[in-house]
Order: structure tokens, then C-alpha cells, then sequence
């Protein structure tokens, strides 16, 4: 099977994308790859990489490019990642230097291979953007470091404005799609992000077969951990060895489920059928500080 894409269900016409291309497209593309860097954009095959490129936002992917995890439903490529490259912090300061970003989205691979899942490397990026690049704001997008508080703790006292990390689908799928995440670990790695002084946000896809109700818990159970942003996107399958789409949800029930979610308590609210996890990211950035300060 691998790439072949054949038999697979065909797209609505509400699922039309921006085809790549443009010359802010190609700047952003030409920073990535002379700097060698991995964006969730292309190992993800995003469908907005044409909108995001084009406006000059990428989301940066570290710690390589190569996954431990080999879950059903991200094209992200599995196996035994090679060792973390140190001088790659410095690369991605160049490249958010020359693309002129104010606001990064920072995600990684699971790095089950470290003993420490990668969430040293993860602070110490952080702390050398935070130092390189002031002013910046920063959203990190990070594995679930097997749930262990003492690591996401020191993604925390990083500081990135937003920690985002994805519960992906309802609790009854996640046993189908995820490999080795647990729809509760996750949970409690997102009320650990709410109870410090930093925005936590969380996202699922929507179109693997899950009912309404099983999306309303969901909601709720982000609700009840604090999480203040959510995003709903539609489910695409990256090949025909990745869980088949069951069904593609319609624009007007997308925002009948932002208006939802926004009266359950969620603070901000993205979704639609091309939302990704940083879709319109900066929108999310500003501390629980400031987000007090302004009412």
C-alpha cells in the first residue's frame, strides 16, 4: 500500500487548499532548508503549509525528524532517531531571525529514546530563543514526556508563553491512534501547564468515527483541567496505512462546536476543517498575568 493514496475517500469541496507557492513562500522555504531544519509543515504534510509559508510563519519541529512512536494517524516518519544535534538551537534562531517572526511555534518527535524524553533539550531551546531573540512570544507543542511532572516541570520554568499538547481524539479512539499515549496522561500533562502561570491549549481531529457526545466530554474533561485553548480540525489521512477517514464534518457544524466549546469555558476557540494545532497560533500567545490584567 505505502503512498498509494488510491481508494481513499474523496474530498469535499469545502477541503480546498492554498497551493504552495509565492515569493514569501519560497524565502520561508529556502531559511528552512539552507538551515537544515524539520517543520511539522512538511513531515506532518500540513494542509495550510501554502497559507502559513506564504505569510511567513512555520512550525519548527527539533529534536530531528525521525519518531518513536509510530501512531495511526501522523505521517510523521518512525524509527531510531539519531542523537539530538546541539547545534540546532542555534540554527533555529538564525532562521526566526531572517523570516522576522514575533511569534514561534516550537513542536518535537517523541524522543522515548532519552532517558529524560528529550525535555532538557526542549528547555534549553526555549531559554536560547527567549535570550537571542527578545520580544518574541512562543508556543510549544510537546510530546507527553510519559506524563511525568518533573519533566514537563522544566518545560514550564522555560517560560514559553503557551504549552499546547494534543489529546488528538476522543478517549475511546485513543487506543486506535495513539501508541503508547494515554488519553488520561495527557490530561494530567495539560492541568500541570494550567496550574502554572502559562496558557495551555490542547486539540483534537475530528472524522475518526467519534459521536457528538463523545466530543461534548471531551470538551469537558479539558475544561475541568483548566485548559483555556482548544482547536478542532478535520482528520485527513496521510496514507492507506493510517486509520481511514470516517467521515468529513461540515463547516457550519465546526463553528456550531467553537460556539459550543466557547460556552463550556474555553478562552479561544479555532475550529473549522483545516485547523491545525498552530493555526493562527499568535492569536493564543499572552500569560495568565496579563489575561487578568486586561478583564
Amino acid at each position: 500500500m505505502g503512498n498509494d493514496l488510491k481508494g481513499r475517500k474523496r474530498l469535499p469541496h469545502w477541503m480546498r487548499m492554498q497551493m504552495p507557492g509565492g515569493k514569501k513562500y519560497m524565502q520561508v522555504k529556502d531559511v528552512v532548508e539552507r538551515n537544515r531544519l524539520h517543520t511539522i509543515c512538511t513531515s506532518g504534510n500540513c494542509p495550510n503549509i501554502g497559507e502559513c509559508w506564504a505569510e511567513g510563519t512555520a512550525t519548527f519541529m527539533i529534536l530531528g525528524d525521525t519518531c518513536t512512536r509510530a501512531c495511526k494517524f501522523c505521517a510523521v516518519k518512525t524509527g531510531r532517531p539519531a542523537p539530538p544535534d546541539t547545534n540546532e538551537p542555534a540554527r533555529l534562531v538564525e532562521s526566526i531571525r531572517k523570516m522576522g517572526i514575533r511569534h514561534a511555534v516550537i513542536t518535537s518527535v517523541d524522543r522515548d529514546d532519552l532517558e529524560d524524553k528529550g525535555a532538557g533539550f526542549w528547555a534549553e531551546t526555549i531559554r536560547i530563543l527567549k535570550r537571542e531573540v527578545p520580544g518574541m512570544t512562543m508556543e510549544t507543542l510537546i510530546p507527553d514526556m510519559d506524563g511525568k511532572p518533573g519533566l514537563i516541570g522544566q518545560i514550564i520554568d522555560a517560560g514559553p508563553e503557551v504549552i499546547s499538547h494534543n489529546l488528538e481524539t476522543v478517549r475511546r479512539l485513543t487506543p486506535q491512534i495513539r501508541t503508547r499515549a494515554k488519553y488520561e496522561t495527557s490530561l494530567e500533562v495539560i492541568r500541570q501547564v494550567s496550574e502554572s502561570r502559562l496558557t495551555s491549549k490542547s486539540g483534537i481531529m475530528l472524522g475518526l468515527g467519534e459521536t457528538e457526545e463523545e466530543i461534548f466530554e471531551t470538551m469537558d474533561d479539558l475544561v475541568e483541567t483548566g485548559c483555556e485553548v482548544m482547536t478542532l480540525g478535520q482528520y485527513l489521512q496521510p496514507t492507506l496505512d493510517h486509520m481511514p477517514v470516517e467521515e468529513y464534518i461540515h463547516p457550519d457544524k465546526f463553528e456550531s462546536y467553537r460556539m459550543i466549546a466557547l460556552e463550556k469555558g474555553f478562552r479561544h476557540v479555532e475550529s473549522s476543517p483545516l485547523v491545525r494545532s498552530s493555526y493562527h497560533a499568535e492569536r493564543h500567545a499572552g500569560s495568565r498575568e496579563a489575561k487578568t490584567a486586561g478583564k
